[in-house]
């Protein structure tokens, strides 16, 4: 994700993400890939978007589906940013590649970044505030839902599908002729003037969530978010602006009733790909089933202190 202030204030954050799902691969060394069960198709929930067959646009959807229930605004479809995600998504294809990097010598080349992808396809992020992020699946399926809900159980991932300042988004997915279909959405704010409140943060899992999943593969994830073990608990988070900056004083969870699980604390300070604006905790075992569980979060959002404590319940 990169992101750009005023003149006074310029940061810059890199995160390169990308993800193979289960039964995905490309046969190169960035890729990771192994069967996971809490891959499965996500379960049915009131208010979910219907699906088009349209792999691009049910990804797209399903996003915004979570990000509404979050808390967040949803994003606005950009025909521009799609053209630059569907270009990518071609790239990957041909090369049989899953990278954020194009090189200018391959076949389908649409820009070496993400930055120039998107000013090829006609997107102007102007010279003061702007940002931009991508994220990328190579799956051996062709569900759109299916993708995004992945990507959203990354955590990494999920960090750059939550940002509540992002105002815009685009999705394109090709299949290549092996079978694997490349799922990419690109998102961008053009003014840094949308998101949470002051001092404000969303969470995920989000508070009465039902059909959690149980687990995740971490080994899927590139980066790994939990390199000594690959099968692990899902995902927790909080997340804020991407201008705020996140301290966590104490995060844990536990099922009701019982002591709190071991687990992976993610912060900028502990972990170079989380972003300053956010943290997770990652369950160093499985969750049980159909069990509730209780999440509290303490700590310092831009020096303002904020505590939040909820609960979800897992699936089946």
């Amino acid at each position: 994700m990169h992101t750009a202030l005023s003149k006074k204030w310029l940061l810059a954050v890199l995160l390169s993400i990308a993800l193979a799902g289960c039964g995905g691969g490309s046969g190169t060394d960035n890729v990771a890939s192994s069967t996971a069960a809490a891959s499965a198709a996500p379960t049915p929930e009131p208010g979910a978007p219907q699906a088009t067959g349209n792999i691009a646009t049910d990804g797209f959807n399903w996003f915004n589906f979570r990000r509404t229930q979050v808390g967040l605004a949803s994003v606005t479809r950009n025909n521009r940013i799609d053209t630059a995600a569907l270009g990518h998504s071609r790239y990957q294809a041909t090369n049989n590649v899953i990278s954020h990097e194009q090189t200018r010598t391959d076949a389908d080349f649409t820009g070496a970044t993400l930055g120039e992808r998107l000013a090829n396809a006609g997107y102007e992020l102007g010279t003061a505030g702007y940002m931009y992020g991508e994220i990328i699946s190579s799956t051996s399926y062709t569900s759109g839902f299916r993708s995004a809900e992945e990507l959203i159980a990354a955590i990494y991932h999920r960090f750059v599908a939550f940002e509540p300042m992002f105002k815009e988004a685009g999705s394109g997915a090709v299949t290549s002729a092996r079978g694997m279909t490349y799922f990419t959405t690109n998102f961008g704010a053009v003014g840094l003037d949308r998101g949470l409140g002051a001092s404000d943060i969303v969470t995920y899992p989000f508070n009465g969530q039902q059909q959690v999943p149980q687990n995740f593969q971490s080994d899927n994830e590139l980066p790994d978010p939990v390199p000594q073990q690959n099968e692990v608990g899902y995902p927790i988070s909080v997340h804020a602006n991407v201008t705020s900056t996140v301290q966590v004083e104490s995060f844990t969870i536990q099922p009701r009733g019982s002591a709190a699980l071991p687990v992976r604390l993610l912060t900028a300070g502990t972990d170079r790909y989380t972003p300053s604006s956010a943290a997770s905790i990652i369950p160093l075992v499985p969750l049980a089933p159909a069990t509730t569980y209780e999440v509290t979060f303490r700590g310092l959002i831009d020096n303002r202190a904020v505590s939040r404590t909820w609960t979800f319940v897992t699936q089946s």
